[in-house]
C-alpha cells in the first residue's frame, strides 16, 4: 500500500509547532516545493536551516524546485488549457504542471512518497490560497 501524502504550510509557526503537526501525522519526510526555499520573516524555514532542524525530530527534508510556483505566462505560448482558474497565478502554475520539468519533479515526489510518509510544504498556511493543492490532487 502507498504511503499517505500530507500538505502543510509553514506560515508563522514555530519549529516545535511545525514539528508537532508533522509528528502527529507520522510524517518522516518534508518535501519543500517553494521555488525559493527561504523566508525573510521566518528564517527558521530557510533551506540552509530547516533540514538540520528537522533532523533533530527524525524528519527528513528534500527540496523539489520543479514543483515550485512563481510561474509567469510564457509570451508565445498557446492559450491556456486551464482557463477555469480565475486566479492568474494558479492558472500559470496549472499550465506549468503540464510540462516535462514538472513531471520530473512530480515523479521524484512520488518516488520519495513511496518510501516515506511525506508532507508537501510551502509557505502558505491556508490551503485554498496555496498552489501545493495542485500536486496533492494529481
Amino acid at each position: 500500500m502507498a504511503n499517505a501524502f500530507y500538505i502543510i504550510g509553514h506560515s508563522t509557526r514555530t519549529i516545535p509547532e511545525f514539528a508537532d503537526l508533522l509528528r502527529e501525522a507520522k510524517v518522516d519526510l518534508v518535501v519543500d516545493v517553494r521555488t525559493v526555499p527561504r523566508s525573510r520573516t521566518n528564517p527558521q524555514f530557510n533551506r540552509d536551516a530547516l533540514p538540520e532542524t528537522l533532523a533533530g525530530y527524525q524528519i527528513g527534508y528534500e527540496h523539489i524546485a520543479e514543483l515550485g510556483g512563481l510561474r509567469g505566462r510564457q509570451r508565445q505560448a498557446e492559450p491556456s488549457p486551464n482557463g477555469f482558474w480565475e486566479n492568474t497565478s494558479f492558472r500559470n502554475y496549472a499550465d506549468n504542471a503540464l510540462t516535462s520539468r514538472f513531471r520530473t519533479g512530480f515523479d521524484r515526489l512520488t518516488g520519495l512518497g513511496g518510501r516515506s510518509v511525506t508532507a508537501i510544504m510551502c509557505a502558505e498556511a491556508v490551503l485554498w490560497r496555496c498552489r501545493r493543492r495542485l500536486p496533492a490532487r494529481l
